[in-house]
């Protein structure tokens, strides 16, 4: 059994303020808010659940945390069906069958109750990201990437990470953390936590920028792009999210979008480049069809 109390580990972040101008070094422009998360979930050594909708950049935010900090990035991405064995860890059965060939030659002398137990040993223990999390040496980011996406009963497996950064092994009993990991939850809120999950958590709204930020945004990732531009783009950004889309253009749209006009050498949006240059943002038929129609050239024209 694994039961070492957890090793002191090292504080990354002096204050919030210092959490926005290390993720401003690593290229991620927080606020006030987020700020605050990040610092706190450091220092009460409490998960971020990150809940918004898709594209709004709660994924790079654990990125960015990982390399501002200069963690190793740990992630575990959901999906409808996710078992212990991806999510906590497997036996590697291949190697026991090996084992058990060899131990077991005639002229050996060998039987099972002299190697049965030795075959559940950590020698072959395959740490998924969750254990992996918890048996790493050093300070890690645990992204758990869109938790929404796995079934409720699912979520039983994290509850034991989250509040006592430990997963029990019944063969070789209790890990707990070495170091206690900075995890993230994010979460497209396709469906509603559980209250057990959520209690774990400290929770962070995410939301599309304003155009003022997404101006920052855009000016931050793609340098090339002029003032006049990004906020030309941030606006036109925010008049179609305004519209009925099925997929509203996320952030990272927004900046392929600045980045391909930079590109083009277009210096305004009128209406022949926004033409041509919608699918850069929209990627369906549908939502191509009803943006051309409803946001006409003078619309997009700055005022």
């Amino acid at each position: 059994m694994i039961s070492a109390e957890p090793e002191p580990t090292t504080v990354a972040f002096e204050s919030p303020r210092d959490v926005a101008e290390r993720l401003l070094a690593v290229g991620y422009l927080t606020d006030p808010t987020i700020a605050d998360a990040v610092f706190l979930a450091e220092r009460l050594d409490k998960p971020v659940l990150v809940e918004g909708p898709a594209g709004v950049g709660k994924t790079e935010l654990a990125k960015a945390v990982a390399a501002a900090s200069g963690r190793r990035l740990i992630r575990l991405q959901c999906y409808e069906g996710l078992d212990e064995a991806k999510a906590l860890y497997e036996w590697d059965y291949r190697k026991q069958i090996l084992r058990l060939q060899i131990e077991l030659l005639p002229g050996t002398g060998r039987t099972w109750d002299d190697i049965g137990a030795s075959l559940f040993s950590q020698e072959f223990l395959m740490p998924r990201p969750l254990l992996e999390a918890i048996v790493a040496p050093e300070p890690v980011v645990l992204l758990v990437d869109e938790v929404d996406r796995i079934e409720p009963e699912t979520e039983a497996l994290l509850l034991e990470v989250l509040s006592e950064f430990q997963v029990t092994v019944p063969e070789l009993g209790t890990m707990k953390a070495r170091t206690i990991p900075l995890v993230f939850l994010t979460s497209n809120a396709t469906r509603e936590l559980s209250e057990a999950l959520k209690r774990r958590c400290l929770f962070l709204p995410a939301a599309y920028p304003d155009p003022a930020r997404e101006t920052q945004i855009v000016l931050l990732k793609a340098p090339q792009t002029s003032k006049a531009l990004a906020e030309q783009v941030a606006r036109i950004i925010a008049a179609i999210r305004l519209m009925r889309v099925r997929k509203q253009p996320s952030v990272s749209e927004t900046i392929d979008w600045a980045r391909a006009l930079a590109v083009l050498d277009v210096d305004e949006i009128d209406g022949a480049v926004l033409q041509r240059t919608l699918p850069l943002l929209l990627k369906s038929t549908e939502d191509l069809e009803h943006v051309r129609a409803e946001l006409q050239p003078d619309r997009a024209r700055p005022h």
